[in-house]
Protein backbone atom coordinates (compact mmCIF):
# COMPACT_ATOMS: atom_id res chain seq x y z
CA UNK A 1 0.00 0.00 0.00
CA UNK A 2 1.45 3.35 -1.00
CA UNK A 3 2.01 6.17 1.43
CA UNK A 4 -0.41 9.07 1.47
CA UNK A 5 0.00 12.57 2.86
CA UNK A 6 -2.28 11.68 5.76
CA UNK A 7 -0.43 8.46 6.57
CA UNK A 8 2.92 10.23 6.56
CA UNK A 9 1.57 13.00 8.79
CA UNK A 10 0.38 10.34 11.22
CA UNK A 11 3.76 8.59 11.10
CA UNK A 12 5.64 11.80 11.88
CA UNK A 13 3.23 12.70 14.69
CA UNK A 14 3.58 9.28 16.27
CA UNK A 15 7.39 9.31 16.13
CA UNK A 16 7.65 12.76 17.66
CA UNK A 17 5.00 12.05 20.28
CA UNK A 18 6.85 8.91 21.37
CA UNK A 19 10.02 11.01 21.71
CA UNK A 20 8.14 13.54 23.90
CA UNK A 21 8.36 16.53 21.56
CA UNK A 22 6.20 19.41 22.75
CA UNK A 23 3.94 19.83 19.72
CA UNK A 24 4.21 16.78 17.46
CA UNK A 25 1.13 17.66 15.39
CA UNK A 26 2.41 21.13 14.49
CA UNK A 27 5.91 19.85 13.78
CA UNK A 28 4.49 17.11 11.57
CA UNK A 29 2.58 19.66 9.52
CA UNK A 30 5.66 21.86 9.10
CA UNK A 31 7.94 18.95 8.19
CA UNK A 32 5.63 17.19 5.75
CA UNK A 33 4.28 20.40 4.26
CA UNK A 34 7.76 21.84 3.84
CA UNK A 35 9.25 18.75 2.24
CA UNK A 36 6.28 18.30 -0.11
CA UNK A 37 5.93 22.00 -0.89
CA UNK A 38 2.36 22.17 0.42
CA UNK A 39 0.56 24.89 2.34
CA UNK A 40 -1.44 23.98 5.47
CA UNK A 41 -4.58 24.13 3.32
CA UNK A 42 -2.98 21.81 0.80
CA UNK A 43 -2.12 19.32 3.52
CA UNK A 44 -5.75 19.21 4.60
CA UNK A 45 -7.38 19.16 1.17
CA UNK A 46 -5.03 16.63 -0.41
CA UNK A 47 -4.52 14.29 2.53
CA UNK A 48 -5.63 11.19 0.65
CA UNK A 49 -3.20 11.66 -2.24
CA UNK A 50 -0.41 9.12 -2.75
CA UNK A 51 3.15 10.27 -2.15
CA UNK A 52 5.96 9.12 -4.44
CA UNK A 53 8.44 6.71 -2.88
CA UNK A 54 11.36 9.14 -3.08
CA UNK A 55 9.35 11.85 -1.34
CA UNK A 56 8.21 9.42 1.37
CA UNK A 57 11.85 8.42 1.91
CA UNK A 58 12.80 12.08 2.22
CA UNK A 59 10.15 12.56 4.90
CA UNK A 60 11.33 9.48 6.82
CA UNK A 61 14.89 10.78 6.66
CA UNK A 62 13.51 14.05 8.03
CA UNK A 63 11.95 12.19 10.94
CA UNK A 64 15.32 10.67 11.81
CA UNK A 65 17.02 14.04 11.62
CA UNK A 66 14.40 15.65 13.87
CA UNK A 67 14.67 12.84 16.39
CA UNK A 68 18.40 13.65 16.48
CA UNK A 69 17.24 17.16 17.48
CA UNK A 70 18.12 18.89 14.24
CA UNK A 71 15.84 21.95 14.02
CA UNK A 72 12.91 21.72 11.63
CA UNK A 73 13.93 24.60 9.45
CA UNK A 74 17.47 23.29 9.08
CA UNK A 75 15.94 20.06 7.78
CA UNK A 76 13.85 22.10 5.35
CA UNK A 77 16.87 24.24 4.42
CA UNK A 78 15.12 27.60 4.70
CA UNK A 79 13.17 29.82 7.03
CA UNK A 80 10.90 32.82 6.55
CA UNK A 81 12.09 36.08 8.05
CA UNK A 82 10.29 39.42 7.71
CA UNK A 83 8.50 38.23 4.59
CA UNK A 84 11.62 36.76 2.96
CA UNK A 85 12.32 33.05 2.56
CA UNK A 86 15.99 32.67 3.42
CA UNK A 87 18.18 29.66 2.70
CA UNK A 88 20.20 28.29 5.63
CA UNK A 89 23.61 26.64 5.71
CA UNK A 90 25.73 24.95 8.40
CA UNK A 91 27.59 28.16 9.30
CA UNK A 92 24.58 30.47 9.55
CA UNK A 93 22.23 31.01 12.44
CA UNK A 94 18.62 30.21 11.78
CA UNK A 95 16.97 33.67 11.71
CA UNK A 96 14.36 33.84 14.44
CA UNK A 97 11.26 35.98 14.97
CA UNK A 98 12.90 37.81 17.89
CA UNK A 99 15.44 39.27 15.47
CA UNK A 100 12.64 40.87 13.48
CA UNK A 101 12.46 43.29 16.42
CA UNK A 102 15.81 44.71 15.27
CA UNK A 103 14.47 45.22 11.75
CA UNK A 104 11.43 47.03 13.16
CA UNK A 105 13.67 49.21 15.31
CA UNK A 106 15.93 50.26 12.45
CA UNK A 107 13.41 50.75 9.63
CA UNK A 108 12.38 54.26 10.78
CA UNK A 109 16.06 55.28 10.80
CA UNK A 110 16.58 53.87 7.30
CA UNK A 111 13.60 55.84 6.01
CA UNK A 112 14.62 58.99 7.85
CA UNK A 113 18.14 58.77 6.44
CA UNK A 114 16.81 58.35 2.91
CA UNK A 115 14.53 61.34 3.40
CA UNK A 116 17.48 63.40 4.65
CA UNK A 117 20.28 62.42 2.26
CA UNK A 118 18.63 60.37 -0.49
CA UNK A 119 20.20 57.03 0.41
CA UNK A 120 21.12 54.85 3.38
CA UNK A 121 24.28 52.76 3.62
CA UNK A 122 24.02 49.84 6.05
CA UNK A 123 26.79 47.70 7.51
CA UNK A 124 25.60 44.33 8.84
CA UNK A 125 28.23 42.76 11.10
CA UNK A 126 28.01 38.97 11.37
CA UNK A 127 25.48 38.88 8.57
CA UNK A 128 24.91 35.09 8.51
CA UNK A 129 22.01 34.51 6.12
CA UNK A 130 21.89 38.25 5.45
CA UNK A 131 18.54 38.36 7.23
CA UNK A 132 18.71 41.76 8.94
CA UNK A 133 20.24 43.72 6.08
CA UNK A 134 18.19 42.05 3.35
CA UNK A 135 14.96 42.68 5.26
CA UNK A 136 15.83 46.38 5.51
CA UNK A 137 16.77 46.58 1.81
CA UNK A 138 13.56 44.84 0.82
CA UNK A 139 11.55 47.52 2.59
CA UNK A 140 13.47 50.61 1.39
CA UNK A 141 14.58 50.68 -2.23
CA UNK A 142 17.08 53.52 -1.69
CA UNK A 143 19.02 51.54 0.91
CA UNK A 144 22.16 49.55 0.16
CA UNK A 145 24.14 47.26 2.39
CA UNK A 146 27.33 45.34 3.06
CA UNK A 147 27.07 42.00 4.85
CA UNK A 148 30.20 41.15 6.83
CA UNK A 149 31.09 37.72 8.14
CA UNK A 150 34.18 35.67 8.94
CA UNK A 151 32.60 32.55 7.44
CA UNK A 152 32.86 32.03 3.68
CA UNK A 153 29.90 29.64 3.92
CA UNK A 154 27.76 32.34 5.52
CA UNK A 155 28.80 34.92 2.94
CA UNK A 156 27.91 32.58 0.08
CA UNK A 157 24.52 31.93 1.69
CA UNK A 158 23.83 35.64 2.19
CA UNK A 159 24.78 36.38 -1.42
CA UNK A 160 22.49 33.60 -2.66
CA UNK A 161 19.64 34.96 -0.56
CA UNK A 162 20.20 38.43 -2.00
CA UNK A 163 20.04 37.00 -5.53
CA UNK A 164 16.89 35.05 -4.75
CA UNK A 165 15.10 38.23 -3.72
CA UNK A 166 16.44 40.53 -6.43
CA UNK A 167 18.62 42.51 -4.02
CA UNK A 168 22.10 41.73 -5.37
CA UNK A 169 22.50 45.15 -6.96
CA UNK A 170 22.20 46.77 -3.52
CA UNK A 171 23.90 44.14 -1.34
CA UNK A 172 27.46 42.89 -1.31
CA UNK A 173 29.37 40.65 1.04
CA UNK A 174 32.79 41.10 2.61
CA UNK A 175 34.87 38.68 4.63
CA UNK A 176 36.18 40.43 7.71
CA UNK A 177 36.79 39.80 11.40
CA UNK A 178 34.43 42.54 12.56
CA UNK A 179 35.84 45.84 11.26
CA UNK A 180 39.20 44.38 10.27
CA UNK A 181 39.01 44.94 6.50
CA UNK A 182 36.11 47.41 6.37
CA UNK A 183 36.48 50.89 4.93
CA UNK A 184 34.15 53.79 4.29
CA UNK A 185 31.35 55.18 6.42
CA UNK A 186 27.80 54.02 6.93
CA UNK A 187 24.57 55.56 8.11
CA UNK A 188 23.60 52.46 10.09
CA UNK A 189 25.52 49.60 11.66
CA UNK A 190 23.41 46.60 12.64
CA UNK A 191 24.38 43.33 14.26
CA UNK A 192 23.07 40.23 15.97
CA UNK A 193 26.44 39.27 17.44
CA UNK A 194 27.35 36.23 19.53
CA UNK A 195 26.22 37.01 23.07
CA UNK A 196 26.04 33.74 24.99
CA UNK A 197 28.49 33.25 27.85
CA UNK A 198 31.05 30.57 27.09
CA UNK A 199 30.34 28.67 30.31
CA UNK A 200 26.65 28.06 29.57
CA UNK A 201 26.91 26.89 25.97
CA UNK A 202 27.18 23.22 27.00
CA UNK A 203 23.81 23.56 28.74
CA UNK A 204 21.90 24.94 25.77
CA UNK A 205 19.17 22.97 24.04
CA UNK A 206 20.66 20.44 21.62
CA UNK A 207 18.92 22.17 18.70
CA UNK A 208 21.17 25.16 19.40
CA UNK A 209 24.27 23.52 20.86
CA UNK A 210 24.63 20.85 18.18
CA UNK A 211 23.47 22.72 15.08
CA UNK A 212 24.04 26.47 15.41
CA UNK A 213 27.57 27.61 14.51
CA UNK A 214 29.72 28.24 17.58
CA UNK A 215 31.17 31.35 15.93
CA UNK A 216 27.70 32.90 16.10
CA UNK A 217 26.97 31.83 19.68
CA UNK A 218 30.03 32.24 21.91
CA UNK A 219 30.26 35.78 23.25
CA UNK A 220 33.20 35.11 25.54
CA UNK A 221 33.51 34.82 29.30
CA UNK A 222 30.71 37.29 30.06
CA UNK A 223 28.98 37.21 26.66
CA UNK A 224 29.96 40.80 25.90
CA UNK A 225 33.14 40.50 23.79
CA UNK A 226 31.45 41.42 20.50
CA UNK A 227 29.73 44.46 22.00
CA UNK A 228 33.07 45.77 23.27
CA UNK A 229 34.57 45.35 19.81
CA UNK A 230 31.67 47.09 18.07
CA UNK A 231 31.51 49.94 20.60
CA UNK A 232 35.25 50.57 20.41
CA UNK A 233 35.38 50.89 16.62
CA UNK A 234 31.91 51.81 15.32
CA UNK A 235 32.35 55.59 15.47
CA UNK A 236 35.15 55.46 12.90
CA UNK A 237 32.77 53.87 10.39
CA UNK A 238 29.66 55.95 11.02
CA UNK A 239 28.47 59.07 9.28
CA UNK A 240 27.37 61.98 11.43
CA UNK A 241 23.95 61.16 12.91
CA UNK A 242 24.77 57.50 12.33
CA UNK A 243 23.05 54.84 14.40
CA UNK A 244 23.96 51.41 15.78
CA UNK A 245 21.25 48.78 16.26
CA UNK A 246 22.02 45.59 18.20
CA UNK A 247 20.27 42.44 19.28
CA UNK A 248 21.12 41.54 22.88
CA UNK A 249 20.54 38.76 25.36
CA UNK A 250 17.53 39.13 27.66
CA UNK A 251 19.69 40.23 30.63
CA UNK A 252 22.26 42.40 28.85
CA UNK A 253 20.52 45.76 28.45
CA UNK A 254 22.37 47.57 31.23
CA UNK A 255 25.81 46.05 30.62
CA UNK A 256 25.75 46.71 26.86
CA UNK A 257 24.47 50.25 27.47
CA UNK A 258 27.38 50.89 29.84
CA UNK A 259 29.87 49.62 27.24
CA UNK A 260 28.52 52.02 24.61
CA UNK A 261 28.20 54.90 27.06
CA UNK A 262 31.91 54.54 27.81
CA UNK A 263 32.67 54.93 24.09
CA UNK A 264 30.64 58.11 23.73
CA UNK A 265 27.35 56.69 22.44
CA UNK A 266 23.89 57.63 23.63
CA UNK A 267 21.18 54.99 23.85
CA UNK A 268 18.11 56.23 22.04
CA UNK A 269 15.83 53.20 22.32
CA UNK A 270 15.42 49.71 23.65
CA UNK A 271 12.79 47.27 22.47
CA UNK A 272 11.38 44.03 23.82
CA UNK A 273 10.65 40.95 21.73
CA UNK A 274 7.34 39.11 21.42
CA UNK A 275 8.08 37.26 24.66
CA UNK A 276 8.52 40.51 26.58
CA UNK A 277 12.31 40.17 26.93
CA UNK A 278 14.75 43.02 26.31
CA UNK A 279 16.03 42.30 22.81
CA UNK A 280 17.23 45.39 20.91
CA UNK A 281 19.26 48.48 21.76
CA UNK A 282 19.72 51.49 19.48
CA UNK A 283 22.58 53.96 19.94
CA UNK A 284 23.37 57.31 18.37
CA UNK A 285 26.89 58.33 17.54
CA UNK A 286 28.07 61.34 19.55
CA UNK A 287 28.96 64.34 17.35
CA UNK A 288 32.68 64.81 16.90
CA UNK A 289 34.15 67.71 18.79
CA UNK A 290 35.43 69.24 15.54
CA UNK A 291 31.85 69.48 14.31
CA UNK A 292 30.56 71.39 17.33
CA UNK A 293 30.58 75.15 17.83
Amino acid sequence: MSDTIDSLLAEVRAALRQADFDDPAQEARILVGGLLGLTPTGLMSRGGEAVAADKAALIRAGIARRLAREPLHRILGARDFYGLTLSLSPETLEPRPDTETLVEAMLPHVRATVARVGQCRILDLGTGTGAICLALLSEVSEAMGVGVDLSEDALATAAANARAHGLSDRFRTMRSDWFGTIDGRYHLIVSNPPYIRSDIIDGLDPEVRLFDPMLALDGGTDGLDAYRMIAAHAAAFLEDEGMVGLEIGFDQKDSVTQIFDAEGFERTAFLRDLGGNDRVLVFRRAMLASHTL
